[in-house]
């Protein structure tokens, strides 16, 4: 890694064939005959001059970007992975990952549909391909891992969301990452300690102010809704019919989903509902969305004198559950069919029956009543 105030010399020269086309193209662009093309630049890193997590190398297309990365960082480069052709992505981590930390990194870079874990990588979306090479670069090199074409195969709101994703493992897991792109618009997401551009060779240090505020609007909607997010759930497509539904808008689209049913088990003291389908889309993963709007609707039940309870067999909703004190642990992660369904009884009756899941009660804020009242009342 470059030192203080080192400046490393980075040359590239290649061979002209002195073609007809090219003494062609030469006359009609009035370019001075050469029998070599060279590039060079003078490069500053002074990375070990403070403390850093994330950073960004940032240009137009042809400007040095790819060229300085794998010289100065040729053993932790990445540009993508070969993938099995009819294998799981799943299986093409390194063999001495535990599937609880594959899910649990997958989840944590916006790729959080076991379904999709099943595929093999070139059936996936390219949202999903971008997310999943992150994993997987992030698992083969913990330490650093410098990612070359970050985000230029996706659309820009995945290219946003994931950068906000990506740093926020990285600074978690305590490695380092440092991003190789043409787009700048990530430059507030991924929230660089670090810019470096080639095309002027300027480097500069930031202070980190944290990704843009997500504005998510909630409102209640007609079950029909879910055939949006059906096809992404995690464990089955079905919808109770009985199930009272809301869906997460972010500038006017529709990103996360999430269902309640009343709660009938031993807990249930007075008004009680359950956690009954929960689903963030795919675009949407990665930035806690789903969380966010899952907290607020506990809170409005909450408001309204009413207890409330969810089950969740997900690696990643059972981490950030137990990690939010807004939710209280009221049944360890064990197999409901074993353990007699002494906290939640009526899970027996689902496909959660003798799976591994965890049980948490909401004990947080409440929303203002009237508040409360207005959201439950909506019906798009």
């Amino acid at each position: 890694m470059p030192g203080v105030d080192r400046v490393i010399r980075i040359a590239r020269t290649s061979q002209i064939d002195r073609t007809p086309r090219v003494i062609q193209l030469e006359g009609m662009f009035d370019i001075p005959p050469t029998l070599r093309a060279e590039m060079a630049w003078a490069v500053d890193l002074p990375l070990e001059a403070k403390p850093w997590s994330v950073g960004l190398i940032v240009g137009p297309s042809g400007c040095g970007k790819s060229t300085i990365a794998k010289e100065l960082f040729a053993a932790d480069y990445v540009t993508g992975f070969e993938w099995h052709p009819t294998r799981s992505v799943v299986d093409d981590f390194p063999e001495g990952m535990s599937m609880k930390d594959i899910t649990l990194l997958l989840s944590s870079v916006g790729f959080s549909s076991p379904p999709a874990w099943l595929r093999p990588f070139a059936v996936l979306s390219n949202g999903e391909q971008f997310r999943a090479t992150l994993a997987r670069a992030l698992a083969s090199k913990p330490e650093l891992c410098v990612f070359d074409e970050f985000t230029s195969v996706v659309d820009r709101t995945v290219g946003q969301i994931g950068s906000a994703a990506v740093a926020k493992t990285v600074r978690r897991r305590g490695g380092k990452f440092i991003a190789v792109t043409c787009h700048d618009d990530v430059l507030d997401w991924l929230d660089p300690d670090w810019v470096y551009t080639p095309a002027d060779e300027t480097f500069a240090w930031r202070s980190l102010r944290g990704r843009p505020a997500i504005n998510l609007e909630v409102a209640r909607v007609h079950r029909s809704a879910w055939r949006l997010f059906a096809h992404h759930h995690y464990l089955t497509a079905e919808l109770a019919t009985s199930a009272i539904c809301f869906v997460g808008f972010i500038d006017g689209r529709p990103a996360a989903f999430h269902s309640y049913l009343p709660f009938v088990g031993r807990l249930a003291h007075g008004k009680a509902m359950r956690g009954h389908r929960s689903v963030v889309l795919p675009d949407f993963q990665g930035a806690g969305i789903g969380n966010a709007m899952i907290t607020t609707l506990a809170s409005m039940w909450a408001g309204l004198g009413t207890r409330v309870f969810r089950n969740t067999g997900h690696p990643a909703e059972v981490a950030g559950a137990m990690r939010d004190p807004a939710w209280q642990l009221i049944r360890a992660p064990s197999r409901s069919g074993r353990s007699g369904g002494a906290a939640l009884p009526q899970m027996s009756r689902t496909r959660a029956h003798n799976r591994l899941t965890a049980s948490f009660e909401y004990v947080g804020a409440k929303m203002p009543r009237l508040e409360a009242s207005k959201l439950l009342s909506k019906d798009g």
